[in-house]
């Protein structure tokens, strides 16, 4: 073959190849604002670790958005104004801040007239505080994943909520972060400052990166199987004390996939998640991708491969599954 007709054909193979890679987005959420573990943490810590998060957060450089339980605001019912300058560092660095309820409640456990009224517990400061800068609260995220376990509850809950000018925040790529969080939490605050908790503190972060990683390579082949094309995911996290250390590495990883973090607002453009979150009636809260494929009545093996947390992370975190 002369040179320059297999110089044209390689190009033109690569181009090819160029064109076939997914269009990979995600928009990363992060929920318990403040803090997660608040009445576990001392203030001084706190302050500490709070800022140790931001400062992931402005090295990941990217858009988020935070969802706040107003609840860990307070002390013995009063507001206090540490805390609420923990969200002010939030909004001062760009980020959007959402309602997540006032009190994480499961409105699978206390029916809809409590856990409205809880929605409506949740914006008290929040409101205020957005006004501040023009803004209203406009995102809301399901304590749990959990929307109502009937049809009719998720319809009665959407439409409470878009009456109060919200949108339902989804997760697509769902996890056991928690579970690793925990564990982390345990050995930082209950073991002695050895050389030994200092490895298994490092094991922790170095396994928690890929494990999380391999979730979104996961839901990313659950889009393509269900609908054909790499949906704009949702990510999951929590602010506490291991995102503290290992935020920005984990932007960093999706990125090297070659994931383009959007806001929240650019990847629900896409139009599957008009379906909403219905499509499961259980007691849990799965990813809406998940949902999607239980309405399509997908078998058991659909959901196969997904990755679970190890046991020695279980182990370390007290539980028994994620």
């Amino acid at each position: 073959m002369p040179f320059l007709l297999r110089v044209l054909l390689l190009s033109t193979l690569a181009l090819s190849a160029q064109a076939a890679e997914p269009d990979r987005r995600i928009a990363i959420t992060i929920d318990d604002l403040p803090w997660q573990r608040m009445d576990k943490t001392p203030p001084a810590e706190l302050a500490s670790r709070h800022a140790q998060l931001m400062a992931q957060l402005e090295q990941a450089g990217v858009p988020v958005v935070g969802f706040v339980n107003e609840g860990k605001l307070e002390v013995d019912g009063e507001v206090q104004a540490p805390r609420v300058a923990m969200l002010r560092d939030w909004l001062d660095a760009g980020h959007e801040l959402g309602n997540h309820t006032r009190g994480h409640l499961d409105v699978h456990a206390v029916g809809l007239p409590a856990f409205q009224q809880d929605i409506l517990d949740g914006e008290r400061v929040l409101r205020p505080l957005l006004a501040e800068r023009g803004q209203v609260p406009r995102w809301f995220r399901h304590p749990y994943l959990r929307a109502g376990r009937t049809p009719e509850d998720r319809a009665t809950l959407s439409a409470f909520l878009g009456g109060h000018g919200y949108r339902i925040a989804p997760v697509t790529v769902d996890n056991g972060e928690w579970v690793w969080a925990l564990a982390y939490a345990n050995v930082l605050d209950g073991q002695p400052d050895t050389p030994e908790r200092a490895a298994t503190l490092e094991r922790l972060r170095r396994g928690y990166i890929p494990y999380m990683l391999n979730k979104v390579d996961y839901y990313e082949a659950q889009s393509q199987a269900l609908l054909g094309y790499a949906l704009p995911q949702v990510w999951l996290l929590h602010a506490n004390k291991l995102n503290a250390v290992a935020y920005a590495e984990l932007v960093a990883g999706v990125q090297r996939r070659g994931y383009r973090v959007v806001t929240l607002d650019e990847a629900l453009r896409d139009p599957a998640y008009a379906r909403g979150e219905d499509g499961y009636n259980g007691r849990y809260g799965p990813s809406w991708l998940h949902r999607w494929a239980m309405a399509e009545k997908k078998p058991k093996t659909f959901y196969t491969g997904e990755p679970v947390v190890p046991g020695w992370v279980l182990q370390l975190a007290g539980v028994e599954s994620e």
